[in-house]
């Protein structure tokens, strides 16, 4: 007998989230091989979207709009003009167990540079 209560959607013998009904007439619970026949299904209506981000709104859109430099200024010469002072952010660009990667940019000629760390 079944001990879980809910709806459609969910195996009603370990509440586990039934897969959307196939080619086949039935529906197997991947955990539990609780089989529905996918008559059972009629009467709902399944929908889906994909929603994108408008291109104003996206990060790249704002980098581009945003052209006044933030950050913290270190004593750091610039490689092309040979002046001190450049700004720097940091990302994580490899994977977790390695050191982050560092960027720099000239505050006088807006030279960009990276450091692996």
């Amino acid at each position: 007998m079944s001990c879980f209560c809910g709806g459609s959607n969910f195996c009603p013998e370990c509440g586990n989230v039934l897969p959307l009904p196939g080619i086949l007439d039935i529906v197997c619970c991947p955990r539990c091989s609780f089989k529905i026949r996918v008559s059972e299904f009629l009467g709902q209506e399944i929908h889906s979207a994909v929603v994108f981000s408008p291109l104003e709104q996206s990060s790249v859109a704002q980098d581009e709009e945003d052209s006044e430099m933030k950050g913290p200024v270190i004593d750091r010469r610039c490689s092309r003009c040979n002046k001190e002072g450049m700004i720097y952010h940091t990302r994580q660009m490899r994977s977790a167990d390695e050191g982050q990667t560092v960027f720099f940019t000239c505050i006088h000629c807006r030279f960009q540079e990276k450091e692996d760390s």
